[in-house]
C-alpha cells in the first residue's frame, strides 16, 4: 500500500545538512542518478528553510582505475563537511556487488565521523547477492542494515525481504517508491499505435522474448515499435531483421533525456517484460505520461501496476501471454483510454516528485535522531 505524505510532517524545524551519494553525479543516465537528480530538483524548487542536500558521486564513470579515486574524494567531503559543521545525514544509494563494496566502506566510515545513514536500497537483485555472498561479506552487510539510522525501500517486497534478512533494522524501513515528472511534452500520437520499451537491451529485461512477441504480431496491421537503450544493441537489430519486422521496429540504442521524452510523447504502450527489477522508473514515466503498461510481476511492480487496472501484467518469459496482451492493446483504444487513464492518476497520487520529495525528507527527519547499536 502506498501513502501520500502530508507536508505539513516534512517542515524542517532546524538544521538539516543532508549529503546524498550518487553513482556518477548529475549528469548520469543511469536509474539512481536520474531519481536523485529529480529528488534534487524537487528541493530545490520548494522554499525549505533549515534543509541543504549534496550530491556528490562515489563511482564516477565506472572505470575501475578511476573509481577509487572517486570515492577518496567522496570521504575527503564527508570529513569536511563534518569538520565544517554541514553533515548532519549521509544519505546512500545502494544497489549489489560493487555498489554495495563501496558503500560497506562509506557506512563504516560514516560511524566513525558519528554521522547516521539512511540506506536506500534499489538492487534488483539484491536478495540473490546478499544470499550468495560469502558468510564475511554477509555479516558486513547485516551490520549496515542494522546500523542504518534508515532504510528506505521501493515497495512492500523489498521491506518484507529487508525486515527478513536483518529484523533489529524492521522497525526502520519505510516504503518510498521512485518517481517521476509529469511529462515535459504533449502527447503527439500517429495513426499507428506506438509500442516503446525504454532500458538495457539484455536477457534480464526479457527483450529476447519482447522481440519474438512483436515477431508474432508482424502480420497484424496498425502498430510500430521502439527499442530504446544500451546493452545488445547489434543483437537486437539483428533478431528484427531474422524476423522481418526491422521495418517496423526502431532500435535506435542508447538516447538522451530529450529523445526520451518525445518518444513517450509519441507513444501510446509501455512495455518491460523484465525478469528482474526492483521498480523500474520506466514504467512510472510511462504511467506520467498515460500510456498503457505491459510488464511483468517482478520486484516492487505489483504495487503500482495493478492487473486491468493501471496496466497488464504477464508472466515472466512467458511469450504467448505478452504477444496477448500487446495485440489486445493494439486492437481496442478504449483499452488503452482506460489503463492510462487510471495509470496517470495512480502516478499523481503516488508516484509524483512532490510526494516522493516530501516522503524522503520525513524520513531524513525521523532518522536524524535515530540511535543505533
Amino acid at each position: 500500500m502506498l501513502h501520500k505524505v502530508d507536508i505539513d510532517k516534512v517542515d524542517i524545524d532546524t538544521k538539516l545538512d543532508v549529503l546524498v551519494t550518487m553513482p556518477t553525479g548529475a549528469n548520469g543516465q543511469g536509474g539512481i542518478d536520474r531519481i536523485m537528480a529529480t529528488l534534487g530538483n524537487a528541493v530545490k524548487t520548494e522554499d525549505r528553510p533549515g534543509l541543504t542536500v549534496r550530491f556528490s558521486a562515489t563511482r564516477g564513470p565506472g572505470h575501475i582505475i578511476t573509481s577509487p579515486f572517486y570515492l577518496a574524494r567522496f570521504m575527503l567531503l564527508m570529513v569536511w563537511l563534518r569538520l565544517t559543521g554541514r553533515l548532519d545525514l549521509l544519505h546512500i544509494n545502494l544497489s549489489s556487488h560493487g555498489s554495495t563494496y563501496r558503500k560497506l566502506i562509506i557506512a563504516a566510515f560514516a560511524r566513525v565521523l558519528r554521522v547516521p545513514y539512511v540506506l536506500h536500497l534499489h538492487g534488483g537483485n539484491y536478495r540473490e547477492f546478499w544470499a550468495d555472498s560469502a558468510p564475511l561479506m554477509s555479516r558486513a552487510i547485516l551490520s549496515m542494515f542494522n546500523h542504518a539510522a534508515g532504510i528506505v525501500v521501493l515497495g512492500s517486497v523489498w521491506r518484507g525481504f529487508v525486515a527478513n534478512r536483518a529484523p533489529a533494522a524492521a522497525d526502520r524501513i519505510t516504503v518510498v517508491p521512485n518517481a517521476a515528472p509529469q511529462p515535459s511534452l504533449q502527447p503527439d500520437r500517429g495513426d499507428a499505435v506506438h509500442i516503446l520499451y525504454l532500458g538495457r537491451l539484455s536477457d534480464m529485461k526479457g527483450v529476447p522474448q519482447l522481440g519474438e512477441a512483436l515477431a508474432a504480431l508482424k502480420d497484424v496491421p496498425g502498430w510500430r515499435a521502439t527499442l530504446a537503450g544500451d546493452g545488445g544493441v547489434e543483437e537486437a537489430r539483428h533478431a528484427a531483421q531474422n524476423y522481418d519486422i526491422a521495418d517496423r521496429v526502431a532500435i535506435p540504442g542508447w538516447v538522451d533525456s530529450d529523445t526520451v521524452a518525445q518518444l513517450v510523447a509519441s507513444a501510446d504502450i509501455l512495455v518491460l517484460p523484465s525478469f528482474v527489477e526492483n521498480l523500474p522508473v520506466s514504467i512510472i514515466e510511462g504511467m506520467a505520461a498515460g500510456l498503457a503498461v505491459v510488464a511483468t510481476p517482478v520486484g516492487a511492480v505489483e504495487d503500482i501496476v495493478i492487473n486491468n487496472e493501471t496496466g497488464l501484467l504477464v508472466e515472466t518469459g512467458n511469450v504467448k501471454e505478452l504477444t496477448q496482451a500487446l495485440h489486445r492493446l493494439i486492437g481496442d483504444s478504449a483499452l488503452r483510454q482506460r489503463l492510462g487513464t487510471a495509470a496517470r492518476s495512480f502516478h499523481r497520487a503516488h508516484l509524483d516528485v512532490k510526494p516522493f520529495a516530501d516522503a524522503m525528507i520525513n524520513t531524513w527527519k525521523q532518522a536524524r535522531d535515530v540511535k543505533t547499536n
